[in-house]
């Protein structure tokens, strides 16, 4: 289990005058992820969401606030923490001089695995991540979406309890992401908790089981995708009005078409379920004009 409490982080800057200040990047942010959930972090950019994945990883100290796993506290057993945790960083940073097989090899030596132990684990994860066949090849040959896997792998190697993953379908096309998800979804099965950052609403919508959604650094709606929906409207009207697309949210399907039946628009007039990137456009960005409707 992950338990955030009050976490802030402000950076010193320099106003435009030149005297010193602080700026908030995330603030007061507390959350509870249960253990093997598949755990959401949404928010545009700048709402903190790479701040507060780096003091989840260990990567930036908090300024205040605690973390803790499975009863640890960071502050004071980092050591035993590190043990508990994997990364799945945003961008690829494998070790370009080496194989697939040689960069697990010093992943596991990193975190002093016995070599009988990570000559096995190797062989169960790129077993797991099907590139088995690629254990001999440089990384720098390896596609986007065989790179990807080989991350989720590494992070794995020493068998971590909560995997964080920062954008880990970024540029990949739809069968390949498809790929990712299946084997993030295995991970939670196996009772891995899924601490995941995506840009890809969508991503979020098919995988989480709670989502968090951030804005200018605070946590501004926790809840899980299907509440988030439930809330704003069932069903969306959609279509083009003067200023752009519009959009209404309705309870009832009924309601929705006797709305979209008396609209005045030239055309693009389409009922749809509502999904999570409504409801995070709605939340974070410019609300439209149009209102919830029973």
């Amino acid at each position: 289990m992950i338990i955030i409490s009050k976490l802030t982080k402000s950076f010193p800057y320099k106003t435009k005058q030149g005297t010193k200040s602080e700026k908030l990047a995330v603030e007061g942010l507390s959350l509870t992820v249960p253990s093997g959930q598949i755990f959401g972090l949404l928010g545009p950019n700048g709402a903190g969401k790479t701040t507060t994945i780096r003091m989840l990883t260990m990567q930036l100290k908090p300024t205040a606030g605690s973390i803790s796993y499975d009863g640890q506290d960071i502050a004071s057993q980092g050591q035993q923490v590190k043990s508990l945790i994997g990364v799945v960083p945003q961008h690829v940073n494998f070790d370009q001089d080496l194989t697939v097989g040689e960069n697990l090899e010093l992943h596991g030596r990193l975190h002093r695995m016995p070599r009988e132990e990570r000559r096995q684990r190797i062989a169960e994860l790129l077993d797991y991540v099907e590139l088995s066949e690629v254990i001999n090849e440089n990384v720098r040959r390896l596609s986007g979406g065989m790179k990807r896997r080989l991350l989720i792998a590494r992070a794995l190697m020493h068998k971590p309890r909560i995997l964080f993953m920062d954008e880990p379908t970024v540029a990949l096309d739809p069968q390949v992401r498809r790929r990712i998800w299946d084997l993030i979804r295995g991970l939670a099965r196996d009772g891995v908790t899924v601490f995941l950052t995506t840009h890809y609403i969508e991503e979020a919508e098919s995988l989480c089981q709670q989502v968090a959604i951030l804005n200018k650094g605070k946590l501004i709606a926790l809840d899980t995708p299907e509440n988030f929906k439930e809330q704003l409207g069932k069903f969306t009207v959609e279509w083009d009005g003067e200023d752009g697309r519009s959009y209404r949210f309705f309870t009832d399907k009924q309601a929705a078409a006797a709305f979209a039946g008396n609209l005045e628009a030239a055309g693009g007039i389409l009922i749809r379920p509502t999904n999570l990137e409504d409801v995070f456009i709605e939340l974070t960005g410019h609300p439209t004009r149009s209102n919830l409707e029973v």
